[in-house]
């Protein structure tokens, strides 16, 4: 509207202008005239005369200027006309998703990208070990593939900043992120306690479970609450051992308006809606038979929001779970204390890698031991990408570890960088100290910076590494592709399967390998991380290893409670 208002003002000063010229012209022929007709009879006029045509040619002048200065006007127009347009289509672009397919195909290429890479590389590192000769040949090999890995990631990864679609991602993730923590405040605060539907969550005991295997039951309780639009409620909380003073010492209420356990129908999980109190004992390892699981936990997904998160996160359990952990680790405000002065005491500040290293418990029945060498690979593989940008930050790493020494080692090793971190919190993670208030505000500290981190190495077989990373994607849109895990691909604890589907064909190369049909379904057992994963093919009942660039993970969907009065439009 403006605009045309703009091109209006300038048609009429046009038409103005081109009027005043042409009586002025009238004018300039009339004196021309006269002066010719009494040039020779009139003599005294000649001072007149000049003075007269003096005064024209200035005001011919004048509106001669004016024209330069309209015209240029006429051109700004034009111009900021034309970036209006352009930028109302951006805009429009913006305020529309992109397609489903766009993004999957998108985020294919990248993750197929690195599974060429893992195999080629594990090819390389095989022939070397295999032939003396070949190793230097194989060593500038290596090198270069490294140099082509590095600028196809980063061209694929630039898409994202490139395809228009930026403002939408940010837009749309805290859309659905305030929509689902209104939601859990809704299930959470009943108007009355005592007519409201309670799941109570159990736990016997927690001597076999750390802190982040425990959070992970705990949490495991909401999305069951969540689903069944009931309210959770912390049943014997001395069992959980999450500090002296219970869950609240170090972070906000799950309710403000219903703690009590108290109702008028009660029986164990399962059963049916309207009983009013249902208590869900949470299985220990020894008794955590699949039929005792609710099926709405992780990699299990709403129905009514599975479609917008598939589109918006290259994970989308990964996204779900976080905003639930989002939800529970709310800190109190002498949490946040701890958090900033943390922070400035050790100077953290981004770009920054994370790196979490367990060294202790870990290592006795649940992971291999994995030098800082293999670590530090990916936090430099990190900073070579970023240099490819023509960003040469200081290179800094965020050490979390049970293992105090490993800084005097990565300081020793790695003078390049800034490496961050406390060993005294380190000496409190140990297996002997890791239950007392101060270790447990430590942990939680690490998992913080951990997962506001740029880029996170560490092994999913660790429940504080795979929190960090949860939590992590509870930050930002997607940060699905921020992290290398060192032995396993990423799970929920107590995940009743997490599923492959194959998208290409098979024909196994030997023994260990598996036929492929296209739709084969294949419950993952790990990745390898040298191209291959390994899994049991539904159909054929079979244990194989398979291309995992053949597959996809698919997403599981269940119809929960939809809370359809509860919208960004409502009251909270």
């Amino acid at each position: 509207m403006k605009s045309t208002m703009n091109i209006m003002k300038i048609t009429q000063c046009y038409h103005r202008f081109w009027k005043r010229i042409f009586m002025f012209s009238v004018l300039v022929w009339v004196i021309i005239f006269c002066a010719t007709f009494y040039v020779e009879r009139e003599k005294p006029f000649d001072d007149d005369l000049e003075q007269t045509l003096s005064i024209t040619l200035q005001h011919l002048d004048k509106e001669h200027r004016t024209n330069i200065e309209l015209t240029e006007i006429r051109n700004d127009l034009i111009q900021k006309l034309r970036f209006d347009e352009k930028k109302m289509k951006n805009k429009k672009k913006m305020l529309y998703p992109p397609s489903e397919e766009y993004e999957l195909l998108r985020r294919r290429i990248y993750s197929n990208t690195k599974e060429v890479w893992y195999y080629v590389s594990s090819t390389l590192r095989s022939l070397a070990n295999e032939f003396d000769d070949l190793k230097p040949k194989v060593s500038d090999m290596k090198t270069m593939v490294d140099e082509h890995y590095r600028s196809l990631l980063r061209d694929v990864a630039k898409l994202v900043d490139v395809d228009g679609y930026s403002q939408w991602r940010w837009k749309e993730f805290g859309s659905l992120s305030r929509l689902v923590e209104k939601r859990l405040r809704h299930t959470q605060n009943p108007p009355d306690c005592t007519k409201a539907k309670k799941l109570l969550c159990n736990f016997f005991s927690a001597n076999w479970c750390g802190f982040g295997c425990r959070v992970h039951h705990f949490v495991k309780c909401l999305f069951v609450a969540y689903a069944t639009e009931r309210t959770m409620i912390i049943d014997n909380p001395g069992n959980w051992r999450f500090t002296s003073g219970g869950w609240e010492k170090l972070f906000l209420p799950l309710s403000n308006t219903c703690t009590s356990a108290d109702g008028e129908t009660f029986s164990i999980w399962p059963d049916n809606e309207t009983t009013q109190v249902i208590n869900y004992i949470v299985p220990t390892p020894q008794f955590a038979a699949k039929h005792l699981n609710p099926p709405y936990i992780p990699v299990v997904l709403p129905e009514d929001l599975a479609g917008r998160i598939n589109v918006l996160h290259g994970d989308p359990a990964v996204w779900w779970i976080g905003q639930f952990f989002k939800y529970i680790f709310r800190p109190q405000p002498s949490t946040t204390i701890a958090f900033n002065e943390f922070a400035k005491r050790v100077h953290f500040q981004k770009p920054i890698v994370g790196l979490h290293i367990r060294r202790t418990d870990k290592l006795i029945n649940e992971a291999s031991l994995h030098k800082l060498e293999e670590y530090m690979y990916h936090a430099e593989e990190y900073y070579k990408l970023k240099e490819l940008d023509g960003v040469y930050d200081t290179k800094r790493i965020y050490l979390a570890t049970d293992e105090p020494t490993l800084f005097d080692e990565a300081r020793l090793k790695y003078p390049e960088y800034d490496i961050i971190g406390d060993p005294e919190i380190s000496k409190t993670a140990s297996v002997r100290q890791r239950e007392l208030d101060g270790s447990i505000i430590n942990i939680n500290i690490e998992i913080y910076f951990l997962a506001h981190c740029d880029y996170l190495v560490c092994t999913f077989s660790s429940n504080v590494c795979r929190l960090a990373y949860e939590i992590m994607n509870s930050l930002q849109p997607d940060a699905s592709a921020k992290f290398t895990s060192l032995d396993d691909t990423f799970y929920f604890h107590g995940q009743v399967h997490r599923l492959n589907v194959a998208l290409l064909s098979h024909k196994s190369e030997g023994s260990e390998e598996m036929d492929l049909e296209v739709g084969d379904e294949i419950e993952v057992a790990g990745n390898h991380w040298d191209g291959y994963s390994k899994g049991k093919n539904l159909r054929t009942k079979k244990t194989l290893l398979y291309p995992t660039f053949k597959v996809t993970t698919k997403i599981e969907v269940l119809p929960f409670a939809s809370y359809p009065n509860i919208t960004l439009n409502t009251e909270a």
